[in-house]
């Protein structure tokens, strides 16, 4: 596993338990937005959902409880997703 996101906190984890990634598990760095250094696990996510990129709930958007962020793929870079804004 690349070192750079060993440091990382998994989005979705609790507080209370470990955050970080565990060994076994794929994962995407969400960059910008309000998930900006969250790492997503992916693991078991079909091509096409993985092309398609994310649409995460989020109370931290601009749309606060409710909302969700969306991220997608880089194109130069896949192992980071670009976040594209929010919705309702």
């Amino acid at each position: 596993m690349d070192e750079e996101l060993l440091r990382g906190r998994v989005y979705g984890t609790d507080h209370d338990d470990d955050p970080g990634p565990r060994a076994g598990r794929v994962y995407r760095e969400l960059v910008a937005g309000p998930l900006d250094g969250l790492l997503l696990d992916v693991t078991g996510w079909s091509a096409v959902e993985m092309a398609a990129g994310g649409a995460l709930p989020t109370e931290i958007g601009r749309f606060g409880a409710g909302g969700r962020s969306h991220y997608r793929p880089r194109p130069a870079d896949p192992r980071r997703w670009d976040w594209a804004g929010d919705t309702a």
